[in-house]
């Protein structure tokens, strides 16, 4: 056996975040009357932290305060709502298992 241990990323890659990271940006931006995004528009927005969704989510032009509080009210809304549909993507559980099974280790990085 050439590899003896499998290390995973959790957000986006083991399990499907993008639901509740959506509600829970929405949740926050509409309480400060900035327009909403679609899933989609959010799945652009994600990759290199949630602060960087938040900068990227919010109006251009909005001012670093508001972009910490908007930052800061996320995090405890998401701490709270995320895993209301968080799941894992399909075949991940199987294939943990399978790999584990094997012989390999497994580790998440995240």
């Amino acid at each position: 056996m050439k590899y003896k241990l499998a290390i995973f990323d959790l957000d986006g890659t083991i399990l499907d975040t993008l639901d509740d990271l959506t509600d829970s940006l929405n949740h926050v931006l509409a309480e400060h009357c900035y327009g909403l995004h679609t899933k989609e528009e959010v799945r652009g927005f994600v990759g290199n932290g949630i602060h960087k969704l938040i900068e990227r989510a919010v109006p251009t032009g909005t001012s670093s305060n508001d972009i910490e509080n908007v930052y800061n009210e996320f995090s405890e809304y998401y701490k709270i709502h995320c895993t209301d549909k968080t799941k894992p993507y399909e075949g991940i559980p199987d294939m943990l298992m399978k790999i584990r099974s094997a012989g390999y280790r497994t580790a998440v990085v995240s």
